[in-house]
C-alpha cells in the first residue's frame, strides 16, 4: 500500500524573515538594543522551529510522503493528498485553507503556543505525534466549517473565505457608502464598512465589532456593520444573519474601495458602480481536532 501524502504547511517566522533572510537593519537595531518591540521575535521562532522538526520527526516515524511549503499562501495541489497539516497559527491554517477542497481534511499544530492564539489548531508540540497518528487514521473528530463565496460582479473571487470578508473605503479616515440588498429590501448605508463572514469567525472580528458568537457548525453567515452612521436613524442590517439560500448585494457608491479576504493578503481594489454578491460556500472545509462546541478534543 503506497504511503500517506502529507502536505506540511509551515509559517515563516518574524526572525526568519527580517534577520536571518533579509538581514533588516532596523529589526537588527532593535534587537541589539533590546526593543520590547521586539523581545519575542526570536523565543518565538525557537519554539516554532523545534515544533516543525517535531512533527516532520512524527511523519518520518509514521512512515509519511511530504511536501513541505514555508508559505502560507503558496498554491499547492491536493490531488492524492491525506492530510494537510499546518505549523504556526491560526494565520497559516488560514492561508493554507484557501487550496484544500472540502473532502481533504485540514489540521492545525499551533507552534508557538507563547505568543500564538492557535484557535484553530487542535495539536501543538507535546500531543502532536498522538494527533497526526489519528490524524492519518481517521481517528480524530472533525467539524465541516462553512466558507463563503464571494463574487465581484458577476465573477468568483472566492468560495473558500473561512473567517470574514471587510468592505470598506480605501482610507481608513473616510467614509464607506454603499447600498445593501438582502432578500427585496435595499437600505443606503455610511460607515467605517462592514465585516462578513461564516462561523468560524464570528469570534474575531466581527464580536470585536458587536457580532454574535455563532455556533461553530453554524452555516449562517452573519454581517456586521463599523461604526454605522445613524444620523438618519436605525439602520435595518447593522447586525443581521445571512441563512443558507440567501444572500447579500452590495452596491458600492465610492470611486475608491477596498474588499479583504481572509486578512490583508487578498485585497480587491473597487470602483464606483461595482457589486459584490455574499452568499454560503458549496465548499465547507473540514478541520480535524475540533468540536461543535468550539473546543478542542485531540489528546
Amino acid at each position: 500500500m503506497k504511503p500517506p501524502l502529507v502536505i506540511v504547511v509551515a509559517k515563516n517566522s518574524g526572525y526568519r524573515r527580517y534577520v536571518e533572510v533579509r538581514r533588516d537593519s532596523l529589526t537588527l537595531q532593535l534587537l541589539a538594543a533590546r526593543d520590547p518591540t521586539v523581545a519575542d521575535l526570536r523565543r518565538s521562532h525557537d519554539e516554532h522551529e523545534a515544533t516543525l522538526m517535531h512533527v516532520l520527526d512524527v511523519l518520518r516515524g509514521l512512515g509519511a510522503r511530504m511536501h513541505i511549503l514555508s508559505i502560507p499562501e503558496e498554491p499547492f495541489g491536493i490531488r492524492g493528498v491525506s492530510l494537510v497539516v499546518t505549523v504556526g497559527g491560526d494565520g497559516t491554517l488560514l492561508g493554507a485553507s484557501h487550496h484544500v477542497n472540502g473532502k481533504t481534511p485540514i489540521v492545525g499544530v499551533n507552534s508557538s503556543p507563547s505568543t500564538s492564539v492557535g484557535f484553530f489548531c487542535a495539536l501543538n508540540v507535546h500531543n502532536a505525534k498522538s494527533g497526526i497518528s489519528r490524524a492519518l487514521g481517521g481517528e480524530l473528530p472533525f467539524v465541516d466549517l462553512t466558507r463563503m463565496e464571494v463574487r465581484v460582479n458577476g465573477r468568483i473571487m472566492s468560495r473558500r473565505v473561512l473567517n470574514e470578508a471587510l468592505f470598506c473605503h480605501a482610507s481608513p479616515a473616510a467614509t464607506s457608502r454603499y447600498l445593501m440588498q438582502i432578500g427585496d429590501t435595499i437600505e443606503e448605508q455610511k460607515s467605517s464598512g462592514f465585516w462578513i463572514g461564516p462561523a468560524a469567525g464570528s469570534t474575531a472580528a466581527q464580536h470585536s465589532a458587536g457580532g454574535r458568537i455563532l455556533p461553530l457548525a453554524s452555516q449562517d453567515l452573519q454581517l456586521v456593520v463599523r461604526e454605522p452612521f445613524l444620523f438618519t436613524g436605525h439602520l435595518r442590517f447593522a447586525h443581521t444573519i445571512v441563512h443558507p439560500g440567501s444572500s447579500v448585494t452590495v452596491f458600492n457608491k465610492m470611486r475608491e474601495a477596498r474588499l479583504f479576504l481572509d486578512g490583508p493578503h487578498t485585497v480587491v481594489n473597487m470602483g464606483l458602480g461595482d457589486r459584490l454578491r455574499f452568499t454560503r460556500s458549496p465548499e465547507p472545509l473540514r478541520v480535524l481536532g475540533l468540536s461543535r462546541r468550539r473546543g478542542r478534543v485531540a489528546g
